[in-house]
């Protein structure tokens, strides 16, 4: 007897019982071996403190190589991930599953923004027998993100590890990425960002048959316009043949607070796109040549919030308001003193224009929990920035002022860059600890009804629509980012650019736009409120901003379900 060969055999045996036990609880997900004989596809299941029940996560990582010609990159950036979520009851499989949503992230924006309307979409279609898949999907530029510290759960511990170079989990932080390492993403445009998404539904979802009775494409934002692309793509590069088309990849679109388009004044009215960026002005092949150079930021950035840096605060903001949401925040001065935190603290915190030239009274300067903090930093009635926008409630506890910098209260009847909520900030510095009532309990018998000075409530019952427990989880405890820290150049002035041949040509099926069914969701007062597109017949989310209608809970102030999971998963059984 070969006892070798036998003991190969039983531990061959042992190997498979070890996993098919992992695979029948669902801890991992391991396919096929690519090239190098590594695993090219993962699973890993994820743990969550939502209170909607009957939903699982994962993060799904599928290897999928960018092309030689994008030049060196982390070996990480050869992966594409997605947040997928199913019915804890229905078919593990996703080909076995109903319908699958597949939502692409609007700008700035990752995976993690689409737990809340993922989560209530997939529960809503249960409730009605129906098993759903929803798969938040990741840019591929995400996987430059380090989420270490915040996935250490302690708020200390993130700022230490971000900021000062404390190790966690034996890891040291590499810092954040300059733009002479980000050469590879010069390339990264509307192109890569469709093949990626076409790519990752052929290898997950074989069978274009499958995909064109299952799938059904969209986004928030800026994902509308890229599902656009998407829909009038050609993938094998013969248009005379369709069923590697985009629109035929999918059985309709749905769309958040945005439409389904190739264009971005389509988004955003005159401005082109949600962060109303100005026109690049310099053409095509020069706006290449400054991003393959490095003349021209390959990864969008500002120095007031919108950089990595910052970027990184708002989920720190989150880990505080999930570990003690009433408690006193020390986060303010816990920070590092530097030039992009102080700029964005005042810029956020500031009532007026001589208040953000002094910088007093500054917000270390006030007592607030950290419910509060995160409130500040996220909610319309203070963040001045519309797509960044959420409804979580209102202050308490103390006097509340006019914030009327970097735009006065209501200057502006279109939401643009600024929203046109009236703004608010605490008003008394080294005075009482500002709370935070969450969106539940504005209106309530206790709710103090603070009001601007011209004499208007600053908020009421019916404009509040998001859990701040709920979007601070969103935030602090999604394995992919809420937010996006490197968001690609390339990608926004492709689409700036949409009339030049390079990205016109890329156009192969306008008629897919139109090919498909396609539900549109909107905001009452979010990005395209006052200017909703004729002939869509959209459903408009009232109260809601920009951002609420991927976070609003599942139980409206009115007692009503939420209107954009509930439409999502009505849209899912029946797409018409």
């Amino acid at each position: 007897m070969d006892t070798s060969r036998s003991r190969g055999t039983t531990a061959k045996t042992l190997r498979s019982a070890v996993l098919a036990v992992l695979l029948t609880t669902g801890a991992i997900t391991v396919t096929a071996p690519d090239a190098q004989g590594d695993s090219a596809r993962t699973e890993m299941p994820v743990a969550s403190t939502s209170p909607v029940a009957g939903v699982s996560e994962s993060v799904v990582r599928v290897k999928i190589p960018l092309p030689a010609s994008f030049g060196a990159r982390p070996a990480a950036c050869d992966w594409l991930s997605y947040l997928r979520y199913r019915s804890s009851d229905g078919p593990r499989a996703s080909a076995d599953a109903d319908r699958i949503l597949v939502a692409q992230p609007g700008i700035l924006e990752g995976a993690g923004a689409f737990d809340s309307v993922a989560r209530d979409t997939v529960a809503r279609a249960a409730e009605q027998g129906r098993h759903i898949e929803f798969w938040a999907l990741d840019r591929r530029s995400n996987c430059l993100e380090d989420r270490t510290g915040i996935a250490s759960g302690d708020q200390h511990t993130a700022v230490d590890y971000y900021y000062r170079g404390k190790r966690v989990d034996g890891r040291t932080f590499a810092g954040f990425v300059g733009n002479d390492r980000l050469g590879w993403m010069a390339k990264l445009g509307i192109e890569q960002t469709v093949r990626d998404q076409y790519d990752l539904l052929a290898a997950e979802l074989p069978g274009q048959a499958l995909r064109k009775r299952k799938v059904l494409c969209g986004g928030h934002s800026l994902g509308g316009v890229i599902t656009g692309y998407f829909a009038a793509a050609d993938f094998d590069g013969d248009p005379g043949t369709t069923s590697d088309a985009g629109y035929n990849q999918c059985a309709g679109y749905f769309a958040l607070d945005t439409t389904v388009s190739t264009s971005l004044g389509d988004l955003s009215g005159s401005t082109p796109d949600d962060t109303n960026l100005p026109d690049v002005g310099l053409g095509y092949g020069a706006v290449q040549t400054g991003l393959d150079s490095g003349v021209l930021p390959r990864s969008l950035s500002a120095p007031v919030l919108l950089n990595p840096e910052t970027m990184t605060l708002l989920a720190i903001a989150g880990v505080g308001a999930v570990q003690a949401p009433g408690a006193e925040a020390d986060l303010p001065s816990y920070l590092p003193a530097n030039t992009n935190i102080e700029a964005t603290n005042r810029f956020l915190f500031s009532k007026d224009t001589a208040t953000f030239l002094t910088g007093s009274p500054a917000v270390k300067d006030f007592r607030l929990t950290n419910a509060a903090v995160l409130g500040a930093l996220l909610d319309d009635n203070s963040v001045p920035l519309a797509f960044l926008q959420s409804s979580v409630g209102f202050f308490d506890g103390g006097p509340i002022t006019d914030k009327n910098f970097p735009a006065a209260n209501g200057s502006s009847q279109q939401p643009g860059l600024f929203g046109v909520e009236y703004k608010a900030i605490p008003a008394q510095p080294h005075g009482p600890l500002y709370t935070w009532r969450n969106y539940d309990r504005v209106g309530a018998a206790d709710d103090p009804g603070y009001r601007s000075a011209d004499g208007r409530p600053f908020t009421n019952a019916g404009k509040e629509v998001t859990d701040i427990g709920e979007l601070a989880r969103s935030l602090a405890e999604q394995p992919l980012d809420f937010t996006e820290q490197y968001f690609p150049t390339k990608l926004v002035t492709d689409l700036e650019l949409a009339t030049y041949p390079q990205v016109k040509q890329l156009v192969v099926h306008p008629e897919g736009l139109t090919a498909n069914p396609t539900l549109t969701v909107l905001a009452g007062d979010g990005l395209l409120a006052g200017r909703i597109p004729a002939g869509l017949h959209p459903v408009v989310a009232d109260g809601y901003q920009h951002l609420d209608v991927l976070t609003a809970a599942p139980v409206q102030n009115n007692g009503r379900p939420e209107p954009v999971s509930t439409h999502l998963a009505q849209f899912a059984e029946d797409p018409k």
